[in-house]
């Protein structure tokens, strides 16, 4: 033993003489970190897909044995999925989002501490089984936002476990990276990624960290197309952006989809409020119960639109024979993520957004008679406006569309509808939900800290 030892500090003194004085091994030593974080990334998202997917199947086998079953399963399962988040790491409610957006504020000397509350294996975990427990019971929920707090965990945990002698790359730089990396992987949609931290989450000059975050986003996409085989989100919509018409059309629909994510958010808000008052541990429970049970009576006995991350509705409106949107379907997948992501447990918001906005797209074209890929456009618009309305970053929402449809055609109506989204939100509500939910996070950990 004391021979290996003795070998063993012969190497990290050759490894620190040799290798820590030339700074382009220094630069390709911190790299290796952002690569390593970057493949487990895409293999995490892949193996969380396929689990979603699995348990979206379990979802839809129990409810068609006896849909009337949803009104004892789909409480109970609410209450479990809240329950392991409140008890094992109350850091994973919700999206992932937020939580990702709060650790870039305390990544400094004096708060990185904090950061363990919001990213760390434990709410990896929980945020999986969670989640899971959610899409299981048929909740509108997605895995999207879940992906980036998880990319963003295994990137903080691969900091924090690094050899002391080993150079390393800042904590906001290794955060930033790993919510590119998780976006890229969740959607294949690296340009989203990339334009994803410009827009969202950082606030220092892309110079200072575009060799990180391009390397990052390239493998962990790679991994997860090495891993799923190359293909896009949402296929190849066919459509058709001639004539005026379809222009104005356009800008209709991103005013309706801003002013209707202004408006979730501001429910969802609303229905936090509603929570915070409630003390007592039963009166949790019910609440967290009676929330499940009014997604239950909506899947029974008004739509099943509303069950799921919102997938399936999306590819029907784009692909199905008959192309027509309906009230029941709006209403359906505009209130099931509300009342979804308000029970505080696990539950990603950015599929079902996308989701919702596809069902209210397909309604205005059905309204104005417009079908065949005119109607997809409008489809896909509905997706932009209403994401960018809800998250405020236009840019993202219009490339992620454009990337997971391959349509790049539509680029600029696309880009219309997420600029028409995002000003009709910030008329109605100043800040989008994942600021809001920024803040609630930062206040609790920091009371945390001091309680």
């Amino acid at each position: 033993m004391s021979k290996i030892k003795e070998l063993y500090l012969q190497y990290k003194q050759w490894f620190l003489d040799t290798y820590l004085n030339d700074n382009t091994k220094v630069l390709l030593l911190k790299s290796m970190i952002i690569w390593f974080g970057a493949f487990v990334t895409g293999c995490m998202a892949v193996a969380y897909a396929k689990l979603f997917h699995i348990f979206e199947g379990f979802n839809e086998w129990w409810f068609d044995k006896n849909p009337k079953m949803a009104l004892v399963i789909v409480p109970i399962l609410f209450i479990i999925a809240w329950r392991m988040v409140v008890v094992y790491a109350p850091g994973a409610r919700g999206s992932g989002i937020p939580q990702l957006m709060a650790s870039l504020e305390l990544a400094n000397a004096q708060d990185r501490h904090l950061i363990k509350y919001l990213l760390s294996a434990r709410v990896l975990f929980i945020k999986f089984v969670s989640s899971l427990t959610m899409i299981l019971s048929g909740a509108a929920v997605g895995r999207e936002g879940p992906t980036l707090q998880i990319s963003g965990s295994v990137f903080k945990i691969i900091q924090d476990r690094l050899p002391v002698h080993w150079p390393k790359v800042s904590d906001r730089i290794m955060l930033m990276t790993g919510g590119a990396a998780g976006l890229a992987a969740a959607f294949n949609t690296p340009l989203g990624g990339i334009v994803f931290v410009v827009e969202e989450l950082s606030r220092v000059h892309i110079a200072r960290i575009r060799n990180y975050v391009f390397t990052g986003v390239i493998i962990a996409g790679l991994t997860a197309q090495w891993l799923n085989g190359s293909y896009l989100y949402l296929g190849f919509p066919t459509i058709d952006n001639s004539g005026y018409k379809v222009f104005f059309m356009v800008i209709l629909v991103g005013f309706v989809v801003g002013t209707a994510s202004a408006l979730m958010t501001s429910l969802i808000a609303q229905i936090s409020k509603i929570k915070k008052r409630i003390t007592s541990k039963t009166g949790n429970y019910l609440m967290v119960g009676f929330l499940g049970l009014l997604v239950a009576v909506m899947m029974v006995y008004f739509s099943p639109e509303g069950i799921g991350s919102g997938k399936e509705q999306m590819t029907t409106l784009l692909f199905g024979v008959t192309k027509n949107g309906s009230i029941d379907m709006v209403l359906a997948r505009f209130f099931a993520p509300i009342l979804s992501f308000s029970s505080g447990a696990a539950s990603g918001i950015f599929a079902p957004s996308l989701a919702t906005g596809a069902s209210f797209g397909g309604l205005i074209a059905d309204w104005f008679n417009i079908t065949g890929g005119a109607f997809n456009l409008l489809v896909l618009a509905g997706m932009t406006g209403f994401l960018s309305g809800l998250t405020r970053s236009p840019f993202t929402s219009a490339i992620l569309v454009l990337e997971m449809t391959d349509r790049h055609s539509a680029i600029f109506h696309l880009m219309l509808a997420a600029m028409v989204g995002y000003i009709a939100a910030y008329a109605v509500q100043r800040k989008g939900m994942y600021e809001n939910l920024k803040e609630d996070y930062l206040i609790k950990v920091k009371a945390q800290q001091l309680s």
